[in-house]
């Protein structure tokens, strides 16, 4: 679990704290071990990324978002998971 806040009246966060007054959960997040071949597999099942290819996320790692309407609902996000040192 990921305790969240906003970082400015424009970000995400605050928006979604906007529509959603008592909180909530924002989004889940799974783990996968190549983030680029996760994304393929899932464009080729029909599920929407909500960009073209991964960016380097919160904890430095790569991290692409999915559409909710093809994930139950839900805002889904894909994070590579960290190499072993």
């Amino acid at each position: 679990i990921e305790l969240l806040h906003p970082y400015g009246a424009q970000s995400p966060i605050a928006g979604f704290l906007a529509k959603n007054a008592s909180g909530g959960i924002h989004h889940i997040c799974l783990e996968v071990p190549d983030i680029s071949a996760a994304l393929e597999t899932l464009k080729a099942r029909g599920v929407r990324p909500l960009s073209d290819k991964p960016k380097i996320g919160a904890h430095g790692l790569p991290v692409v978002f999915l559409h909710p309407k093809d994930c139950g609902g839900v805002l889904t996000e894909l994070e590579e998971k960290c190499s072993p040192a």
